[in-house]
C-alpha cells in the first residue's frame, strides 16, 4: 500500500523562508510566522549587524525581504553561519564572510529539533 510522503519525517521542509523587516519603533529587524506562532520577533545580539551586511545589495530591504535558511548548504547560499556555543536557551553563531557572531534566540527550535552544527542563508527581494 502507498505510503504518504507527509507522514515521513525525512520529508520534512529542509528549507525555511521568513520575511524579516526592519521595525523603527524596536530599531531592529523582526519577522512574523504564523505557522509557529511568532509576531514581531526580534533579532539581537550581532544578527541586526549580519542581516545588514547580508542585504547591503536588495533593494528597500527594511520594507522586507526573504530570507532563505537551511541546515544543508543549497544552491546560491551566500553566507554560512557555524554553531560556537549555547547560552541562555539560543545558541552562537559565526558567520564565515565577514566574520561576526550573532546569538539566535530559543525561537531557533521552531524550525529545528536540535541547533544545527552550520546554518546556510541567503537575503533576495519579496
Amino acid at each position: 500500500m502507498f505510503e504518504s510522503p507527509i507522514e515521513d519525517k525525512s520529508m520534512a521542509n529542509q528549507i525555511h523562508v521568513i520575511s524579516p523587516y526592519w521595525l523603527e519603533s524596536a530599531m531592529t529587524w523582526v519577522f512574523d510566522d504564523e505557522a509557529v506562532d511568532l509576531v514581531q520577533e526580534p533579532f539581537v545580539s550581532g544578527v541586526p549587524e549580519m542581516i545588514d551586511e547580508l542585504v547591503a545589495n536588495v533593494p528597500e530591504a527594511r520594507e522586507g525581504f526573504r530570507l532563505v535558511f537551511s541546515a544543508a548548504p543549497f544552491p546560491g547560499y551566500q553566507r554560512k553561519l557555524t554553531r560556537l556555543r549555547e547560552e541562555y536557551g539560543g545558541w552562537w553563531y559565526l558567520s564565515d564572510e565577514p566574520e561576526a557572531e550573532g546569538w539566535l534566540c530559543p525561537a531557533l527550535f521552531r524550525y529545528f529539533d536540535e541547533p544545527p552544527q552550520e546554518i546556510y542563508v541567503k537575503a533576495e527581494s519579496k
